[in-house]
């Protein structure tokens, strides 16, 4: 079962229940995310269970292949599953993207070597919910970058308690060279117009650590297939509660927040995305993100 948003032509933002093939508007009931999220507190599996009550009470339902759109003002659409919950990351919590970002690196990349040892791990803010993309939307490549590439990453969803109540798919997209001519520039390198693009929905579900999955990554240009690899999450070397722990250090989310946890897939060093790419990330168990590339 995904929590998700949507937009209907005639009817604007949705908030649905998605489960088998359907999705079952309960708008009514729950007006956002984030208040769900906020009445997840304390009793996660309670609030989940409301949702579903919810869903089966809707009165309106429609197919879910009836968003499966690129966005326009008339037109079904997918929208990012968060609205006034804020996008974290965090980075280097695969070997593969510390030996990655030490090899892009100009000054030998110790800095990075350093943080995947470390107790504290890199988090960083990333995208408010209303900058997020969604799935069938457009992700953005920097005009000012000439390495561009995507990272597909496990989001997890928390709510205000810092709970994680599900997961979705994301992909945190980078200019690394701009990230790896000096790590100070990592906020230029990370938060920018369409960087952030989120799956579906948020499949619900209390979890206490990454589950073992498998996630993917395929770059297509003009129908052909540049590139595709895959990893696991079980490479991940942080626990997600950790992650979850170090982001709530000092800092209130009263709506909720997302956290994309790593990427382990690194194109080569020769790949850069280009506009009209289409990049497709799937995790096994959890959704798929389609986006088409745009320069911003």
């Amino acid at each position: 079962m995904w929590l998700v948003r949507i937009f209907h032509p005639d009817h604007g933002v949705r908030l649905g229940v998605h489960q088998h093939d359907t999705i079952y508007d309960i708008t009514g009931k729950v007006p956002s995310v984030s208040i769900w999220l906020q009445s997840s507190s304390g009793d996660v599996q309670a609030a989940i269970n409301a949702l579903a009550r919810a869903a089966d009470e809707a009165s309106t339902a429609y197919p879910a292949t009836m968003f499966d759109n690129e966005p326009g003002p008339d037109v079904a659409h997918w929208l990012a599953p968060v609205d006034a919950l804020d996008v974290w990351a965090a980075g280097v919590t695969y070997e593969r993207s510390r030996a990655a970002r030490q090899e892009e690196a100009d000054d030998g990349g110790d800095v990075y070597a350093r943080v995947y040892q470390a107790e504290r791990p890199e988090i960083f803010f990333k995208a408010r919910g209303e900058w997020a993309v969604g799935h069938r939307g457009e992700v953005g490549i920097r005009s000012d970058a000439k390495w561009n590439v995507p990272e597909p990453e496990l989001t997890l969803v928390a709510n205000p308690a810092l709970e994680i109540v599900g997961m979705t798919v994301g992909n945190d997209m980078s200019s690394r060279d701009i990230e790896g001519e000096n790590p100070l520039y990592l906020p230029q390198a990370k938060i920018y117009t369409a960087s952030c693009a989120l799956g579906h929905g948020i499949l619900l579900g209390e979890i206490d650590d990454f589950p073992r999955t498998s996630i993917r990554v395929a770059i297509r240009r003009q129908g052909e297939l540049l590139f595709f690899d895959e990893t696991n999450t079980a490479k991940i070397q942080r626990h997600a509660n950790d992650l979850m722990s170090y982001l709530g250090h000092s800092l209130a989310f009263p709506n909720g927040v997302a956290l994309m946890t790593g990427t382990g897939i690194v194109p080569p060093g020769d790949f850069t995305l280009q506009a009209g790419d289409t990049v497709h990330i799937t995790i096994d168990g959890v959704g798929e993100l389609v986006n088409r590339v745009k320069v911003v």
